[in-house]
């Protein structure tokens, strides 16, 4: 299945994408499960079922949400490709280097990612987002994947100069309408595979960003088992798995995104998530 949380006619709600057709199962779910992340905790029971009788819309007349807009925590991975690592100059690590994102700074495909009066030095980060789906603590490699409910497309836009002012990540990593996510999510069971899927990031076309999963340092088992290891991980967390190299802090010149610039991010089979560069007023 893939599934995604939309606003329709200014109702929020969430549902099922097939093709070009979205399944509104969160207004015939309303009392069981009033939005994805309960549906998620759920294990989507009676959502198949409930399909059936769900008004049907075309996509055109949904805006995009974050796939999850309420998540109790958003994780994010930084240098988890050997390229990216090696084009920051970091030293080799032998557990993920974790950070927070906060809710209300993501949007969904298509809205766009706003770049703050303050920086100029806006940058793009393809990332694989895993959305877990039931709780755990000291969940071992072995059992991880049973913690997973699907997975989706994240743009981790970054305010350098802003991540740069510390070693602390949040900052740059927190401005409103900077983490894209989306369109949907899709069940593992569709999804397939990891390893050989390939991620791509274009701007305006270009492409930016290159790899498959099979290149990550610390697969998504690994990094539920750590991230496990001092949090307890909740329904309808995210974690935002890390980019490839290619970014546009370490090119020269440097490559930033700015107002009227295109930025999509590919991956097999899932889809793609496109969003256009504003400019916050």
């Amino acid at each position: 299945m893939k599934l995604s949380t939309v606003k329709i006619a200014g109702r929020v709600t969430w549902g099922i994408v097939e093709g070009e057709t979205f399944h509104d199962v969160g207004a015939a779910m309303k009392a069981t499960y009033p939005d994805l992340k309960q549906a998620v905790a759920a294990g989507f029971a009676g959502v198949a079922e409930a399909k059936a009788g769900a008004a049907i819309f075309p996509i055109s007349e949904v805006e995009w949400l974050a796939v999850i807009p309420n998540p109790d925590k958003i994780l994010c991975v930084g240098l988890n490709y050997e390229m990216h690592r090696q084009e920051t100059g970091r030293s080799v690590v032998e557990n993920p280097t974790i950070f927070a994102r906060y809710a209300n700074s993501q949007t969904g495909h298509l809205a766009p990612i706003v770049r703050p009066k303050v920086s100029s030095d806006l940058d793009y980060e393809g990332e694989l987002a895993v959305i877990i789906s039931k709780p755990g603590r000291y969940i071992s490699r072995d059992n991880a994947l049973e913690h997973v409910a699907g997975y989706s497309i994240y743009n981790d836009g970054s305010v350098r100069d802003f991540q740069r002012h510390t070693h602390q990540f949040t900052p740059g990593k927190n401005f409103p309408d900077t983490g894209a996510f989306g369109p949907w999510m899709m069940t593992p069971d569709e999804l397939g595979d990891l390893d050989p899927l390939r991620i791509q990031t274009r701007l305006n076309g270009e492409v930016v960003q290159d790899a498959t999963f099979g290149m990550m340092i610390f697969d998504v088992a690994r990094i539920i088992e750590y991230c496990s290891s001092f949090t307890r991980l909740e329904a309808g967390d995210v974690i935002a798995t890390g980019t490839p190299g290619g970014v546009g802090a370490k090119r020269n010149p440097p490559l930033w995104m700015k107002p009227g610039d295109i930025v999509e991010v590919e991956i097999d089979k899932l889809g793609i998530l496109r969003n256009p560069i504003g400019q916050e007023a």
